[in-house]
Order: C-alpha cells, then structure tokens, then sequence
C-alpha cells in the first residue's frame, strides 16, 4: 500500500496538494514536518506535511516527494487551526498564512538566493555534496539555487542546502544581511589576579604616573573588584570619560600589561543570563486595576485596561506575566512598533532576565529560526515579546496574551496576504489555547471601546498618572492666522520657539512632531506648475535632499531631479510641503548649538539604527527629536518638557471614516510623551482648523466625548462597529479593461449584497507599480453570518477568474481594513 500525504505549499493555492510517499521515509513522516516537493516545471518548494492517508488523487498524476527535512515536526497542531482560522476569516489561501508566518531560512524554494559565509570553519569533514556546493560558492559567493543545481548536477539539492544552512557555513540571503554586523562594545578588564595584594603592588609601581595610577583608581571604584566574586564590566569608553583622561594614557597601561581590552556583543539574543531582578511594587491605583482585571478573568477572556499615557500600565503588565510564568504557562507581549521593543525590553530583561525571546523582522533571518526552534522544544521561552508577526510562533501552552497600544494600525498587515490584524488573531489564538488576552491603550480604538461597554470584553479603568505627574498643557496655535501675518519661522510658530529656547536653555529636550518623511512631499515648477510624478505610481515623488533625489514612497523608485521643467523649461522648480529632513534643516539654522536627530523610514533602516537613535536620546546626547508617527508610540524619556505637532491637518483632512479617531489618537499619544516626573510638560498644537472639535477633545483629554461623537455618526452612516468593512481590490496593467472588469465584479455582488456594495471606485492612489487600481466597499450588518457571505465572495472571486476574458485580473480582499 502506497502512503500518500497533503500538504500545503508556500503559493496562494486554494487547496493542498497530495504527493506520494517513498518508502524510506514511509515510517518518519509526521504531520507538520517540512517535506521537499516538485512543483510545476524544474521548481521545488519547501511544503508542510498536513495529512498521512492512503487514498490516491484521481484528478492529476501523483509526483514524489524529494526529501524529508525534520525528524520531528516545526508547526504545532494548535497552529493549523490558527492558520485555518486566518485563512478563512480574511479570504486568503493557507499558503498565504505559511509563507507570513515562517521566517525565510524554513522555507527554502528554487528562487531562494543563498551567501557563502566567509567565516565558516568546518568542525566535521562534509560530504562530498555539500563540498562540491560550497566550492561553487566560494567562486561567486552569491547564487540561487536552480544556477547551484545546474552547475553542480546534484539532483535534490535543497536537502544539501539546508544542512549547509544549520552548519551555517551558508545564509539565507536577505536585504538584512548587508547591513547586520553584530553590534560591539570594548571593554577594560585586569589582566590577571585582581586581588588586594596585587592592587597594592601596582599603586606602588604606578605611585610616579599620576594619571595612569587615576584611570586604575576609577576602574577599582566602577567595576567594584574588590567587593565581588566576578567584577562588574566596565566600557572602555565610559571609563575614560568617568576618568578624564586621554586613550593614551589607557594604552599605555595595556602595553603594562595591567590592562586588558576585550570585546562583547552586545543587542542580538542576549548570551549573558540577567540574574532576575525583584518586581518593583504597584502604587494603589496600579493594585486596584490589577485587581480589577484578574477579576475580569474569572468571567471574560479579553479585558481592556484603558489608562492614561504614562500611569504605568507596564507595570501592570510585568506583574500579571510574572504570576502566569509562575504557573507554568507562556505570555505573549505584543507591540506596534519595533522602536517600542527595543525600550521595554530592558525594563523586561531587568526583571525575567533570559526567559524573554525577542521576535520582529529588524532581526536576521538566522535568529528568527533560532527562536522558532526553541519555541518548539520543552524548554520554550516564557515571554515573547514582538511585533504583528510574533502571533505565529509556536507555543506549547499560552497562558496570556498582552496586546500593548491595541488601538495602532500597524498591527493590521496591508500586502501581501493574510491582510490579519494582529488584535483580532491574537484573540483567537488566546481562545484556542484557553488563554486570556488583555488590551491595554490610552486611546482605545472605537471597535474595542464598543465591545467594551457591551460587555463582550471585561473593562478596566486606571486614570491617574503615575508619581502624580500632571497632564500635559496643550496650547493650540492658529498658524492660518500667523501665515497670514507672516509671523511663522518657516513651519514654526514664535510660541514654539520660544517654549523651545526655554527648554533647551534649561537643559531639557523637545520633541517635534510631523507625519511625513523626506525633505519636501512635492516639487512644483513656479512658471507652469508641473509636478514631477512617478512613471510606475500614481503620486507625485517626494524630494530627499540627504541623497539628492526624488523617491517614490509607494515603489521605491528613484528619479535625479531635473535641472530645468520637463514642460516649460523653466528652472525656478520650488519645493511644497515639508517633510521630517527639511524641518530637521530648519531647526539646525534657528537652533545651531543642539543636537538634533530624527527617527523616521529613512533613518531606521537597521536595528542599530533605530537603538542608537533612542539611546541617545535618553542619555541627553540628543536636544530635539524630530520624528513621523514612530515618536508617538509609548517611548518613555524623562527629560522632555516640550513637544510640538507641526501641523495637526494633515491628520485630520484624510479621506477616511477614521481619520478623527486618528488624529485623536496620534495627537493624544504625542502629547503624552510630554512632562515627566515634578514638571508639567508642554504641548504646542499648530494647525490651520483651530475651531475643530476634535481639537478642543484632545486639549481636554476628552476621549469619550470624541467615541460618542463618533459612534453616532457610525451608526448613521454604517459604519463599524456597527457594520463590518470588506474591500474588494481589483488591479491589472490595462485600464480600460479593469474598468469593465470591475463593473461586471460589482453587478456580481450586488445580485448577491444588493444596496450593500458600493463602488467602483478609484482609491486616492489609483496605480502602483504599474498597475491600475479599483475598489469596491461592502458593507455588511454586524449580526449577519459572516460564514455564508465569505463563500459568497470567494464564489464570485472564483467566477471571475475562470473567466477567460479575465485571465490577467489580480483580485483581492481586505477584510475589516485599516
């Protein structure tokens, strides 16, 4: 009897594939372990086992599997139920979900570039075939797999690949791959004994080098040596600064050889185990919440904890994942934001030391396996601490789920599919382990608000600040006014240099606020008006002064930015609008003694990047901040009195039923970044709309006045919560004939939705990289069954695409979008 199995390969295909299997791996196949299978012509994939049987398929002939990769499975039962569950819910294939959900180095196909690691040194003699690969990569240290396969002549290829991958004599290429270079720190230490008598001796010897005999001193005092089994680890550069002396001097003593200097790593999985520290004890309003929301656990599986910005909602957080570690059971700690990880990790790390795994794309391919691996194992991390794409790991027993500032949108993923947002998966996922999840923001999102005081979520308040740190004052600015006046500092009001100059004669820091990147959103020609627009997209370019360019920020493309008009060739081409790099250049004229840095796409490529940005800014190296949306997410500094929203409009005049609750939301977080500990910050709110309601909402740190306001134009309007959004995207390369396809698409489901479907219509970019866009909205009533409307619309996405006129059309949707 032939032994055949189902499995699900990394391509959007509706369903799995069977594949029969030969007899030496008859007995070791389990279900979820990754298989090597041919598909197609000359392609292999990496595919996961989903199902052992005996049938045989009658529709197509059966091809065999080429190799086995694991003697034990990589995805856990409880994942394809998720997996499942994501795939249904937003109308996408499993294979979708699997290429989202396992970092690069588990999913190896033909297309796969892989790298020659220069530093590989070999512990065991390799087998022939995986020398005969890694000699071919040591002539071009670069190459996909299907060139290896061609020149080598070896048949199943991928199984030589990936025991090269574990050796890591090879990597999985990536964009990360280039810019990661572990991250090091020098360090002094004594060379030799540290004991008293020793120290004695060398005072002696150094009784006659005041300086050297200063530095050894200052290296006694910082690294503690006398009092301790194992000295504290001193940097050479905090040394010399604490000391006052010049390198040479250190230099000189290493030629002594009293000194050593050594190098550690230092960010990456930490290696060095944190001896766990003590829990810091709750203030009584922290107590209560917590209080409040393991009662809600006894009733409900989600809570929503909505405390103001920084009245210590972490804290909470620390001891509720401390009392589930203690049960024996895994926490997952979501963020928004890869910045935000890099900050609460160290407050984590202070308290569970090594039990914590950190988990975003900012880590090398390498490292993402590493933690995979070990999650699968007995000994698993307790915490996992990451952003979106960490609700895929795999856990043996999920105790909590944390899902921190739930009200961010980039927790929703946009492209490519599964289009999930993390909030509702993670729900999910909690459910399917028995878990419970807990919400935490100070500006909850309307949707969770809503279930909130239904009563479908438990709900927890906690208002006051901690250490009785008042809220910010919020000056609104009308800078309509003072453009007319000509009284406006290029983007800055007197007011917010005058509260600037303050702060920084003070020796605090400020932080400024602006939603775009770049130098300039647009270039215009004073003569004609051209604009330069992007030949792939349809958007004009944003200029770059940093690499002198013009860049497309929806296809990366970049343009040299010309000399004179394209259409009337006049030179006087004038820049509109202003991005984070042309107010970065602005503050350098107006304040030339500060330190001035930004945090936005361009400057936080890498991981260092983002780390050193934030480093500085709390060690006070940095005076203003200047930064996009990245700024407003929950980073704690203690030292910033001052913070200024350029230009509030640009948030609220978008054209989306969220844009209120957005602004609301980014306004309320930004100011919250204002005044620490005995000084009441300031908040300078420039904009153009000063009679705006939603102004006044967030001066008065009215959240629920902006929700009921809100809701009652919802409901109005079917809009959610009351309703639930599904878009349906159409593109394809020629227009005309999308506009036709997308008509037929609509009268399609309007046979089926009625008046519930609007559209066609053009989305505010209507073509990226080349192709043309359509969308239609459909809208449908909360309580309907959500099951049958779902196979309504893949029928119809099905109908469409088995339609021959219709070969070339790239259908999508987008369920509950952001």
């Amino acid at each position: 009897m032939n032994k055949y199995v189902d499995v699900i390969l990394p391509l959007p295909l509706p369903k799995c594939f069977t594949y029969v299997l030969p007899d030496e791996f008859a007995e070791e196949v389990k279900i979820g372990c990754r298989v090597i299978v041919p598909f197609g012509r000359k392609k292999y994939y990496t595919a996961i086992v989903r199902n052992v049987h005996f049938s045989a398929p009658r529709e197509y002939e059966v091809k065999e599997i080429s190799a086995l990769l694991d003697a034990s499975p990589i995805l856990l039962p409880t994942q394809f139920k998720f997996w499942e569950w994501i795939a249904d819910y937003y109308l996408c294939t499993q294979g979708d979900v699997y290429k989202a959900a396992l970092p690069s180095g588990l999913k190896l196909e033909s297309e796969t570039i892989v790298e020659y690691n220069p530093n590989f040194e070999a512990d065991a003699p390799l087998s022939e075939r995986e020398q005969k690969i890694l000699d071919l990569l040591s002539v071009d240290p670069q190459q996909c797999v299907t060139k290896l396969e061609k020149e080598s002549e070896l048949k199943n290829i991928l199984s030589v690949v990936k025991s090269l991958l574990d050796k890591e004599a090879i990597f999985v290429k990536e964009e990360l791959r280039r810019t990661y270079k572990p991250k090091t720190e020098a360090r002094v230490r004594l060379a030799g004994v540290a004991d008293e008598r020793r120290l004695h001796i060398l005072f002696d010897i150094l009784s006659r080098a005041p300086k050297q005999l200063a530095l050894l001193m200052k290296y006694v005092e910082c690294s503690s040596v006398l009092g301790r089994e194992k000295p504290k680890e001193v940097s050479k550069k905090e040394l010399l600064q604490q000391a006052g002396v010049s390198p040479a001097i250190l230099n000189g003593l290493v030629e002594k050889k009293i000194f050593e200097i050594y190098y550690r790593e230092i960010g990456r999985l930490n290696r060095e185990v944190n001896i766990a520290g003590e829990l810091n004890p709750l203030n009584e309003f922290q107590q209560r919440a917590h209080d409040e929301i393991k009662q809600c656990f006894q009733e409900k599986n989600v809570c929503l904890l909505h405390g103001v910005t920084s009245s210590g909602k972490t804290e909470i957080y620390i001891h509720l994942i401390e009392e589930t570690i203690r049960q024996g059971k895994q926490v997952l700690y979501l963020l928004p934001e890869i910045a935000l990880t890099t900050q609460i990790t160290e407050r984590l790390q202070r308290v569970f030391g090594s039990r914590i795994g950190i988990y975003h794309s900012k880590f090398p391919d390498a490292e993402r396996v590493e933690i995979w691996q070990k999650q699968l194992g007995e000994k698993g991390y307790d915490i996992i601490l990451g952003v979106r794409s960490s609700i895929f790991l795999p856990f043996r027993n999920l105790g909590l789920v944390i899902v921190d500032e739930e009200h961010e949108n980039t927790y929703k993923q946009q492209d490519p599919a599964p289009r999930y947002h993390a909030r509702s998966a993670a729900i999910v996922l909690a459910t399917m382990y028995g878990a419970k999840t807990l919400l935490g923001t100070a500006t909850p999102s309307i949707e969770t608000w809503q279930n909130a005081m239904l009563g479908k979520f438990g709900f927890v308040q906690l208002k006051e600040r901690y250490k009785e740190i008042q809220l910010p004052e919020i000056i609104p600015v009308d800078i309509k006014e003072l453009h007319r006046k000509k009284r406006m500092v290029g983007q800055f009001s007197p007011l917010l240099i005058q509260y600037m100059k303050e702060a920084l004669e003070q020796k605090e820091q400020v932080i400024l606020f602006q939603n775009r990147r770049g130098f300039a959103p647009m270039v215009e020609c004073r003569t004609c008006g051209w604009v330069p627009k992007c030949k792939n997209c349809d958007v004009s370019l944003t200029y770059h002064k940093g690499i002198n360019q013009l860049t497309c920020h929806y296809c990366g493309y970049t343009y040299q930015l010309p000399k004179a008009c394209p259409a009337c060739e006049g030179t006087e081409l004038v820049n509109r609008g202003f991005g984070t790099e042309k107010i970065e250049d602005d503050i350098k004229v107006i304040f030339p003694e500060a330190a001035v840095a930004r945090m936005d796409l361009d400057t936080t490529r890498t991981r260092s990047a983002y780390e050193k940005i934030i480093a500085d800014f709390e060690q006070g190296k940095t005076d203003i901040l200047i930064g996009t949306q990245m700024v407003s997410k929950g980073l704690d500094f203690d030292h910033v009195s001052v913070v200024g929203i350029l230009n509030a409009d640009t948030m609220l005049n978008y054209p989306d039923f969220r844009s209120y609750e957005r602004a609301f939301q980014l306004m309320a977080q930004v100011a919250g970044r204002a005044g620490r500990k005995n000084k009441r910050g300031r908040v300078v709110l420039q904009t153009k709309s000063i009679d705006h309601p939603i102004i006044y909402q967030v001066i008065g740190n009215n959240y629920e006045e902006m929700v009921n306001g809100q809701l009652a134009e919802r409901q109005m309007f079917h809009y959610p919560p009351y309703y639930r959004l599904i878009y349906v995207y159409l593109k394809n390369h020629n227009e005309s004939l999308l506009d036709q396809m997308a008509t037929v698409m609509a009268d399609k489901l309007r046979t089926v939705f009625g008046n519930r479907v609007l559209g066609p219509d053009k989305p505010p970019v209507a073509r990226i990289q080349t192709l043309f866009i359509k969308k239609i909205v459909v809208k449908i009533e909360q309580n309907a069954p959500m099951g049958r409307a779902r196979e309504l619309l893949l029928r119809i996405q099905r109908e469409m695409l088995e339609d021959e006129r219709y070969k070339s059309l790239i259908i999508y949707y987008d369920m509950d979008p952001m």
